[in-house]
């Protein structure tokens, strides 16, 4: 049976949540009407203030598109521990909404959208168009409809004036910040920094056509993933049209056997962190509501508005980085870092706190045995690395990460939240040591993905990246690294 918190650093980070609900999210004056009263009251009275708070952040965020539902869908995957246990199941039900839901749009205004940007009547593009949306995403709706060839079709569309909605959250990110801190502390500047970065190309889906027409075919034949071909020739700035892919949900999938779950959960972790490895590339916006179960056993994978090529240099910076990590070598990772920039003020970061900071965000992946993620460790993982009121880590978390990387160890930890919805259990190290240290797969997935591979090797690496992940910083392989890329590995760390 996998160990669920297999070092006393995971388990420390699982606390981490609870201590912050207990300091923050409480009024003032709440907390002046707390005095003189006995403690059994005032804690009752912070946990029904600390409630009411959360619960009115959700519904702000359920009622707003753009960067806040964004931020609400990173909250819901991540499953912050803000509530008391006895209220988490009503509170993440709330929650949930914000996964796949955002506000509905009258179908007469959406159509309207539609027909400006392809200047016709709806009639002469569609044999049939389902009035009833499919789903919902943070700036648009998603239909079911037919092509006048017979083709079944999902058409994303944004909600009119979605842009100008966005453009304008872009330029309060500040005041979004002040909002929100209390109840999502970890909406740190270089959180809204990366959102504001990567938030206004979502808004072009004729450029998202483009780039889910290129991972339809990078995956095409693959033998458990699926993405659906978009269809650019039919897609605009605010319409986006692709197949149809119908399968069964994330919510139903966290109820199957443990054995599915877990099949699941590693074709999620292959897909959303190995391709970065594999082909330089990866989706930024790891959630619930991209991914679903295909009737043939793919799991597919929806949603390339966040997706960002990355120098190949830049990825091999973080593979050999976790390499270090893994084999517990905290002079070499914390040299990388300084070489790198990630490390801007030497004097005050150790090589123990380098490696342990390092470890804190991504042991998950380096311990070298079984592991079940649940949501309190992805939770715990996520604030113990970059929630302010920790006061583990002080000094690595006003370090300088740049931007590539921190949209893709944001990717990452998403990913990590995942896969804590699913509860899902595998030995992470041993899946990931195919792509950190070119070794041989060891489960059965790994071995089709191989062959696949085999059969379709990747294009060969360009250093050109998406300008909006601002991925084009140069970066050069630090002398050190060649010295010990020789150097024998070791199995991984073990609990």
């Amino acid at each position: 049976m996998a160990k669920q918190v297999p070092t006393s650093r995971l388990a420390r980070g699982t606390k981490l949540g609870a201590v912050a609900a207990s300091s923050v999210l409480r009024t003032q004056r709440t907390r002046l009407s707390m005095r003189g009263r006995s403690e059994a009251v005032r804690a009752k009275m912070a946990e029904e203030s600390m409630i009411r708070t959360t619960e009115q952040v959700v519904m702000v965020l359920g009622t707003m598109k753009g960067v806040a539902m964004k931020l609400g869908q990173m909250m819901s995957v991540l499953d912050l521990d803000l509530v008391p246990e006895d209220h988490r199941e009503r509170f993440q039900k709330r929650l949930a909404v914000l996964r796949n839901a955002a506000p509905t749009v009258s179908f007469d205004a959406m159509r309207q959208v539609v027909e400006e940007d392809f200047g016709q009547p709806l009639t002469a593009i569609f044999a049939e168009f389902d009035p009833e949306p499919i789903a919902a995403a943070s700036i648009g709706q998603v239909y079911r409809a037919t092509l006048r060839d017979g083709r079944v079709v999902a058409v994303k569309v944004q909600y009119p004036g979605i842009d100008a909605a966005v453009r304008a959250d872009l330029k309060n990110l500040n005041m979004f910040r002040k909002v929100l801190t209390s109840a999502m502390p970890w909406v740190t500047p270089a959180v809204l920094d990366e959102l504001r970065l990567n938030m206004e190309g979502e808004l072009d889906y004729q450029n998202e056509a483009v780039t889910q027409l290129q991972i339809a075919e990078l995956y095409a034949g693959h033998p458990f993933i699926a993405v659906p071909r978009s269809l650019p020739e039919l897609s605009t700035t605010r319409v986006l049209v692709s197949e149809y892919l119908p399968g069964k949900g994330f919510e139903e999938l966290r109820q199957f056997p443990e054995d599915e779950r877990n099949r699941i959960g590693e074709i999620i972790y292959r897909f959303y962190v190995g391709s970065l490895f594999t082909f330089n590339e990866f989706c930024g916006d790891p959630h619930p509501g991209n991914v679903l179960l295909v009737d043939d056993g793919r799991v597919g994978f929806l949603d390339f508005g966040l997706f960002n090529r990355m120098d190949p240099e830049h990825v091999r910076f973080e593979t050999i980085c976790l390499r270090a990590a893994a084999e517990d070598r905290a002079e070499d990772l914390r040299e990388l870092m300084i070489q790198r920039g990630v490390i801007d003020s030497p004097e005050e970061i150790g090589a123990e706190e380098c490696l342990e900071y390092v470890l804190a965000a991504s042991e998950w992946c380096l311990v070298d045995e079984e592991l079940t993620i649940t949501p309190e460790l992805a939770s715990g993982a996520f604030l113990l690395a970059v929630d302010p009121r920790a006061s583990e880590f002080a000094g690595m978390k006003q370090q300088n990460l740049p931007p590539e990387h921190l949209f893709s160890r944001r990717a990452d930890f998403l990913t990590f939240g995942m896969l804590g919805q699913l509860n899902a259990t595998a030995n992470w190290h041993r899946i990931s040591r195919e792509w950190l240290y070119d070794e041989p797969p060891v489960t059965e997935l790994g071995k089709a993905h191989q062959q696949w591979l085999a059969e379709n090797p990747p294009p060969a690496p360009t250093k050109t990246a998406r300008p909006r992940s601002a991925a084009s910083a140069s970066a050069t392989t630090p002398k050190k690294t060649a010295a010990k890329k020789a150097r024998q590995p070791r199995a991984g760390r073990k609990a």
